[in-house]
């Protein structure tokens, strides 16, 4: 992908307070037509911006069916993949503020799209506001099993002598990111290869066809008897499911991109009631507390949990300017 080296930081400042802006947004208070429609009164959609089989599409599935066991009302998941979740957020953007259509997608797609492309067909500020975010665990650094390398620092070395590509789920993903990074900081040239989706992805660093990529525990578990090992994993924290790999930090990255965890928001159109955007995050609160959503984040070894909607927003309006500021340090465009 082009390098921009010289992104002008007015558009960083201005996506910044354009994020806390949004967060805070949404409609005060319900009008008296709204709270006498009884909602819900049909089928709610939550659109996932990625292929079903991964985290996304896992979590948007047990959180839908919880809801809709609460609600009384059926929740329907909408898969539209492509453009690097554009299709699917775009769908959710132009969609009526009325609490029946949501999104998820990864926490790039919505926070650092802003900067990555230059232009988008919706307003990450003002067309979306956040419902809550799932966390998504320690992402895993995994490399073909045939790479003389330990850690991080060794698969550099090694890359630094041999062609080498970097899986991604998609275009301005966090690994697409961890690439551009790692070529910026050592010198490096590998090469970010984009899928739709995580499954592809480590399929191909299992055969040889890609050298390394990043991602969710169990999409990376899915392939590692096949030729895939974890030397690493992303966030302050390690993988409960992999207690022996070091974290990036660990292994000597100070880099703030290695230190940060994202997840997958849950996203609302912008004027959706505020009254039903409270309820949406509770219940994926109370989700978060049952036995079966333990036992998912167990399979995807993710110790934590999304949260109510005022401290959402307070997350949202403290962090994401953090990852927008990544995203224009780096000076990736996809445009």
């Amino acid at each position: 992908m082009p390098m921009q080296q010289n992104k002008p930081r007015r558009h960083f400042l201005k996506a910044a307070t354009a994020v806390a802006t949004t967060a805070l947004g949404s409609s005060a208070l319900l009008s008296a037509a709204w709270a006498q429609a009884k909602w819900p009164a049909k089928p709610i959609r939550i659109i996932v911006a990625f292929p079903p089989g991964g985290l996304t599409d896992a979590l948007a599935r047990s959180y839908g069916e919880h809801l809709s066991g609460k609600l009384g009302v059926p929740v329907v998941i909408d898969n539209k993949p492509g453009a690097g979740a554009i299709i699917g957020i775009d769908a959710a953007a132009k969609s009526p503020a009325d609490g029946y259509t949501l999104v998820m997608s990864t926490s790039g797609t919505f926070w650092q799209n802003r900067i990555l492309y230059s232009k988008l067909p919706y307003n990450l500020d003002k067309d979306l506001t956040p419902v809550t975010v799932f966390p998504s665990g320690p992402l895993v650094v995994g490399i073909n099993d045939k790479i003389p390398a330990n850690n991080m620092a060794e698969f550099v070395a090694w890359a630094k002598k041999n062609p080498t590509s970097m899986g991604t789920y998609a275009p301005g993903s966090y690994p697409h990111m961890v690439a551009d990074q790692t070529n910026r900081i050592h010198g490096t040239q590998i090469q970010s290869v984009h899928y739709r989706g995580e499954a592809p992805m480590w399929l191909d660093v299992a055969s040889g066809q890609s050298q390394i990529a990043v991602g969710s525990y169990l999409a990376f578990n899915a392939v590692a008897s096949r030729g895939v090992r974890a030397i690493g994993v992303t966030g302050s924290y390690r993988s409960p499911k992999l207690p022996n790999v070091p974290t990036l930090m660990e292994q000597g990255d100070t880099a703030k991109l290695v230190t940060l965890e994202g997840g997958l928001p849950l996203v609302a159109p912008a004027g959706t009631p505020e009254a039903v955007l409270k309820l949406l995050a509770d219940e994926a609160v109370a989700w978060s507390n049952t036995d079966k959503a333990a036992k998912l984040r167990e399979t995807f070894a993710i110790p934590n949990k999304p949260k109510n909607l005022a401290d959402t927003r307070k997350d949202w309006e403290g962090e994401v300017p953090v990852w927008i500021k990544l995203a224009v340090d780096l000076g990736i465009k996809l445009d």
